[in-house]
């Protein structure tokens, strides 16, 4: 810690306001503000003295962070992928010690898996109909289901009261009870899904290669896109700009959001089909795993590829923690790479053998260190050092949130949800303003502060003006057909026009009858001439 001499002005805890500033500070200093109006000086002055005191409060607190993670660290000649789980047990406290549990159930699996966004439920979907929703640390069941049907994937919502279940045909809404809230219809055979937790969304993929988001706030369905690209085979979600990544079985991960009905990037990552895709929390990195027996790591900000590792037999499943530690699920086997993003490891971080039963599901648990597998035979929790966020915003995600806070914080996820059109690869594109569009307001400004003549300006307006378009009117279509049929002699058109010319004459001859002109009978032919 930098020491702090004696003959320095020490701000409330010992935190200067400079220091303070320059890490938090959100809004421009009010000293040097000139503002005529002295309401709105005083309130903007107020205004950033809340700002500064809140920066100070905040640098103060950092003093309860800690700047390092907890991570594994070995001895001479060990390493660290030789640890088990048993050695890990003997050596935690007992209330870590407690949430590495193994739960057997044969008769159901494989089980599918899913984590609360803070940490605290657990989500369990068997393939043969076994659904169950429970507090793991608390050792509480909230429901237990026997659906005696497929079941496909599972997803928790906005919070533990409502989870989704993607069964043999339909997709259905339980809440925390076990009772059915509602069935999408139209969401048929689906295998995997994704929540957006900030624009209350849900998509889901299934085998028809269709992707479809529902408003699960108002229960509308927001847009549904044909992938063209086959059976999907993996799906995951950008956290950093809700983007949904499909891997396809032509080796493609493709990105979608719900506003483009094509994919914004297509990405070549296998040669054969993509088995598994996850994104880490920053939204920098993508890893891939394929039917190749490899495993890629992308950058999304340029689309290339980092480096890759190959696996023993192709991977299946893919998550990445808080901390950036990468889980790899290939076969019985569950291998943790440290730093994998970075630099290309040589070893692993941890590993572990589920023997006599295949992994299907990995999914690191917000907050904790903790690593949940979901087999055949049942579910495995694991104790990984340093994979766990420590630090965590109550006022975003709360881990120890009480009855009240959850109501709260539901109400304030309705009140700011976002809408699908923020959903872009650059999300900062909301704060920015277009400048073609001030450029042109500055130049209508002059016209009117300079005195130009009305005609210069209305000509300038009526550049800005968009011309009303016809539409089918000059189509190329219309075009090509004029054009040929102006070369083409038609017996029919031909008859058509005579008929039209005959009856341009006769109205011509009527005319000039009643106004007392002359009028060529020749032309009216035998049969009319004597009634002239």
């Amino acid at each position: 810690m930098a020491a702090v001499t004696t003959n320095a002005k020490l701000e409330p805890h010992g935190v200067s306001e400079d220091n303070a500033l320059a890490v938090y500070a959100r809004s421009a200093s009010s000293k040097n503000l000139k503002v005529k109006d002295r309401k709105l000086r005083s309130q903007v002055r107020r205004t950033d003295q809340k700002y500064r005191d809140a920066a100070k409060s905040a640098k103060a607190t950092e003093l309860l962070l800690q700047e390092d993670a907890g991570y594994l660290e070995a001895e001479g000649m060990e390493r660290t992928y030789k640890f088990r789980q048993e050695d890990l047990k003997d050596n935690v406290d007992v209330t870590t010690a407690l949430k590495g549990f193994e739960l057997q159930l044969k008769n159901f699996g494989p089980y599918e898996i899913d984590y609360t966004r803070n940490g605290r439920k657990l989500l369990l979907g068997g393939r043969k109909g076994h659904i169950s929703a429970f507090d793991f640390r608390e050792g509480t069941i909230d429901t237990e289901l026997h659906l005696n049907e497929t079941v496909r994937d599972v997803k928790y919502l906005h919070n533990d009261q409502f989870f989704a279940v993607a069964q043999k045909k339909y997709v259905y809404i339980y809440d925390k009870s076990g009772t059915e809230i509602h069935c999408l219809k139209k969401h048929i055979e689906v295998t995997n899904m994704e929540f957006l937790p900030y624009h209350f969304l849900l998509a889901t993929v299934g085998n028809a290669g269709f992707l479809k988001y529902q408003d699960t706030s108002t229960g509308d369905a927001v847009s549904e896109f044909r992938t063209k690209s086959g059976v999907i085979t993996a799906m995951t979600q950008n956290p950093y700009n809700a983007i949904i990544h499909l891997g396809h079985t032509n080796g493609v991960v493709s990105l979608w959001s719900p506003t483009s009905s094509t994919p914004l990037v297509r990405m070549l990552s296998h040669k054969g089909p993509v088995r598994a895709v996850a994104v880490d929390r920053g939204g920098n990195y993508m890893a891939t795993t394929g039917a190749d027996s490899q495993l890629k790591i992308w950058d999304v900000r340029t689309y290339k590829e980092v480096h890759s590792y190959y696996t023993p037999t192709p991977a299946t499943s893919l998550d990445i923690s808080d901390r950036g530690l990468l889980g790899v699920g290939w076969g019985p086997h569950v291998t943790v790479w440290k730093d994998a993003f970075k630099t290309k490891q040589k070893s692993p971080y941890m590993t572990h053998l589920n023997p006599g039963s295949t992994i299907n599901d990995i999914r690191f648990c917000p907050f904790d260190d903790l690593l949940g597998l979901g087999h055949d035979e049942g579910f495995t929790s694991l104790i990984v050092p340093g994979a766990g966020e420590a630090n965590f915003d109550a006022l975003e995600v709360n881990p120890y949130e009480t009855l009240q806070q959850r109501r709260e914080n539901e109400v304030h996820g309705l009140l700011n949800k976002l809408k699908p059109e923020m959903i872009a690869l650059d999300p900062t594109f909301i704060g920015q303003v277009d400048p073609r569009v001030t450029e042109e307001r500055k130049k209508a400004l002059t016209f009117e502060t300079t005195g130009e003549s009305d005609v210069k300006a209305k000509q300038y307006e009526a550049k800005l003006k968009p011309k009303a378009k016809m539409r089918g009117k000059n189509s190329a279509l219309r075009r090509y057909l004029r054009k040929k049929s102006s070369h083409v002699i038609d017996e029919r058109r031909l008859r058509v026009e005579a008929g039209l010319k005959i009856e341009k004459e006769t109205r011509q001859n009527n005319l000039k009858r009643k106004r007392g002109l002359p009028v060529d009978d020749k032309k009216l032919g035998p049969a009319l001439s004597r009634f002239a």
